[in-house]
Order: structure tokens, then C-alpha cells, then sequence
């Protein structure tokens, strides 16, 4: 190779500074991958937020379950036997099929789009009509009932039962056999307190049926409520709840106006809706609501108050020096 040779020459580099074309290209790819970057961030960040935060929806399956679901809940569904039954007075001590239960037919009117709004009409045998709008919320669904009595006799339909399952959020699946596994995550509250089942003494172990607690608030005749154990503590309120088996979580459920507060025998809870009868032509309204939110209990209470101002949460130490009826033979039965 002859380097004089213009043909054997061979290109050197240059040292001077790139042309302006060269950094004007490294420039402009390396904005565009920072705003890429940038973009794709806050579009994963609203992804996960406000989505995360208002995940809960709902589904309905015949003949009358509720599945409120979400990806952040334990298990990832709440199961609720909605309505499981319309009661009569007297129910106390008699029997539940024969005398208490008032056979209803559920059906689904409609389900939004994006599961939020469900719409359902419950007919019972003696023609009591109840028309529900379930709502989904942030870390709540709401329930608004309208109860009418077409017919021209008084109707019966005293209390009715929303049935909450638990097992999978508590942290004890319903395959376990000990039906009380869960009772240490559940709470009422008593003497202003946050009080989880263990703590509450006497516990009631003699009824009709059993397992299972039943609380009777003042309001209520205790001849009108759950034919299982009836405690004789009254709690101060009518909020129910239990914390999630990995504490993150923690459920609460009330309704007004309320019959009820109950421990059932499938890992369940209740705040059961009172009805009270209907005249000929009567209309009635209820409201309920179901809580899951972070495990933060005075936010629970808090919402709870601000939602049912109703129910005046006592601020005293309640007492009851009234005796639970005296219970018949046992028997143990499945049913609620």
C-alpha cells in the first residue's frame, strides 16, 4: 500500500466536534426516551392508583348471592346470601321454616357495564314487593331498599337477613370444621370500645338452635329476633365487623332501620334490616352498607356515625340487667 497514493489513502477520523445534525439527533433520542419514560411512568401510576382505589364491583347469581369483588380484598370476593330471608315477629323460639320464614323469589333487574349498579326486585308469597339499587364505591357498597305492600292485607314481613360469609377474608376457609375458627377477628362495639368476640362475657350458649349469637338492641322486642343463642349484651350500636386475616383489611356492616346483630354458623356476619310489617298500600325505606376499608377502626367508626346519625352511638357505658329468656331443649340445626 502506497500512501502517497490518493487511492490508498484511507479516511482519518476528525477530531473536531461532531456537526450540529449528529448532537441534534443525540438530542432529540435522548428526550424522546426521557419523555417516553416519563409518560409510561404517570400512565402506570394512574393505573394503579385511583383504579386500585376504586376496584370493588359486583356480580349476582341465582337464586340470591351477591359477590362483591375486588383484587385487593382477601380472597378476592365477599360472598353474600342477599336477601337469605324475610322473617316474621315472634321468632325467637319458634321454628324456622314453619313459622319465621317468609318465602321470596329474587330477580336481577340489571348490572351496569362496568359492574358498579345493581338492580334487583325481591317478591315475597304474600305479595310484599322490595325493589333494591346496590351501589359499588370506593371501599364501601351501599344499599337502598324500597318496600311497598300492594296487596290488601297486612303483610308479616318483619326483619329480614343479609348474610355475609368471611371464611376466605378472616383468614379461615369454609372447608375448616371448627365453625368458630373466625370469632377472634370479629368486633362489636361495647362500652365505646372496639370489642372482638372473645372478649364479650357472658357468651350465650343455650337456644332453640345452636351455635351462633344473637344481639337484640333496645329498640327491639327480644321475642323478634334469631332463634340462636341470645346474648344478654346489648351492644351500643348496630355496627358489625371483623378484621382481615392478614390485618390490612377491615369489613363493617350496618343497616337502618336495624333488627339485629348476629354470629352465624357458615363463618357469617349480620346486621339484619328491620321491616316491621306493612299495611295495605304501605311503603317503606331502608339503607345499608358494607364496609371494606383499611384496617383503620376509628375511621370505620367515623364513617359509620356519618352514614347512620340515627343511631347515636353511646358514648357511656351501657348495662343490661334484663335475663335471656329461658331457652327450650336444644337442637342443633344448619339453617341460620
Amino acid at each position: 500500500m502506497n500512501p502517497a497514493n490518493p487511492a490508498h489513502q484511507i479516511a482519518r477520523p476528525s477530531r473536531r466536534s461532531p456537526s450540529p445534525v449528529t448532537v441534534q439527533s443525540l438530542s432529540t433520542g435522548w428526550f424522546r426516551r426521557l419523555a417516553l419514560g416519563v409518560l409510561g411512568g404517570l400512565l402506570t401510576l394512574l393505573a394503579s392508583g385511583p383504579a386500585r382505589a376504586e376496584s370493588l364491583t359486583l356480580r349476582f347469581k341465582a337464586p340470591h348471592w351477591l359477590y362483591i369483588e375486588g383484587d385487593h380484598l382477601p380472597g378476592r370476593s365477599i360472598e353474600v346470601n342477599y336477601l337469605e330471608a324475610y322473617c316474621r315477629a315472634g321468632s325467637t323460639d319458634a321454628d324456622w321454616v314453619k313459622h319465621t320464614v317468609i318465602p321470596h323469589r329474587a330477580e336481577l333487574l340489571s348490572l351496569s357495564a362496568d359492574r358498579k349498579v345493581l338492580k334487583l326486585r325481591d317478591t315475597l308469597e304474600d305479595g310484599v314487593v322490595v325493589e333494591h339499587t346496590v351501589t359499588a364505591g370506593t371501599d364501601s357498597v351501599d344499599f337502598r331498599l324500597v318496600a311497598r305492600n300492594p296487596g290488601p292485607k297486612r303483610s308479616e314481613a318483619h326483619w329480614a337477613q343479609s348474610c355475609v360469609r368471611l371464611g376466605d377474608f378472616t383468614g379461615f376457609p369454609a372447608k375448616g370444621t371448627n365453625l368458630d375458627d373466625y370469632l377472634p377477628q370479629c368486633f362489636l362495639v361495647l362500652s365505646n370500645r372496639i370489642t372482638r368476640f372473645p372478649e364479650i362475657q357472658p357468651w350465650a350458649k343455650t337456644a332453640r338452635y345452636v351455635p351462633g349469637q344473637t344481639w337484640c338492641p333496645r329498640h327491639v322486642p327480644r321475642t323478634d329476633v334469631n332463634p340462636r343463642p341470645l346474648s344478654p349484651v346489648v351492644p351500643d350500636d348496630g355496627l358489625i365487623g371483623a378484621f382481615s386475616g392478614d390485618g390490612q383489611w377491615i369489613f363493617g356492616t350496618a343497616w337502618e332501620p336495624y333488627q339485629e346483630l348476629f354470629q352465624g354458623v357458615i363463618r357469617c356476619l349480620h346486621s339484619d334490616l328491620r321491616l316491621g310489617g306493612l299495611q295495605p298500600g304501605e311503603t317503606k325505606r331502608i339503607r345499608g352498607k358494607i364496609y371494606l376499608m383499611k384496617a383503620d377502626p376509628q375511621a370505620l367508626r367515623d364513617r359509620y356515625a356519618r352514614d347512620f346519625p340515627e343511631h347515636r352511638p353511646s358514648r357511656t357505658v351501657r348495662k343490661t340487667t334484663t335475663p335471656p329468656p329461658e331457652a327450650p331443649p336444644t337442637r342443633r340445626y344448619r339453617g341460620r
